[in-house]
């Protein structure tokens, strides 16, 4: 082969940088979602004891939720963990870019807002599930330019 002619290489297509807002959302929603799957997933297993707790530490104490743990059932914290197992699936996917992730993050979200009112026969969602989520979601939304 002649060395003046030029040599062919495939086209490669660079793949996208992940950006730094992204990586921060996801390693903030595997730790909220990851506390809260593997606290759920005690709570559902251990849920008399947790009744207990919650009767003598809510007395004496006087701490705020602990109603919680005594009006809800062990679904609800099962029903919980599936969502938070869903968040973070869908963040594990967006770490790597992949765009499918942001509607599973979207609709565990959703879910994590409802399973409240459904279980617990609320009116309407916590305004500080709808800021939280909603401003996850927003920013995950950012970035969605960038995923495949």
């Amino acid at each position: 082969m002649d060395e003046t002619t030029p040599k062919l290489l495939p086209e490669t297509t660079p793949t996208p940088r992940r950006p730094n807002l992204l990586t921060i959302l996801c390693i903030l929603t595997f730790i909220g979602s990851g506390m809260n799957l593997l606290s759920s997933l005690v709570i559902a297993g251990f849920y008399d004891e947790f009744v207990i707790l919650a009767q003598e530490f809510g007395e004496k104490f006087n701490l705020p939720g602990m109603e919680l743990i005594m009006e809800a059932k062990p679904v609800f914290f099962l029903t919980s963990a599936i969502g938070y197992a869903i968040a973070i699936t869908g963040a594990i996917l967006m770490m790597k870019l992949k765009k499918t992730g942001f509607h599973i993050y979207t609709i565990a979200q959703i879910l994590l807002i409802l399973v409240p009112m459904y279980f617990f026969h609320m009116t309407g969602p916590s305004m500080l599930d709808i800021i939280l989520s909603g401003t996850f979601v927003l920013l995950y939304g950012v970035n969605l330019k960038i995923m495949s």
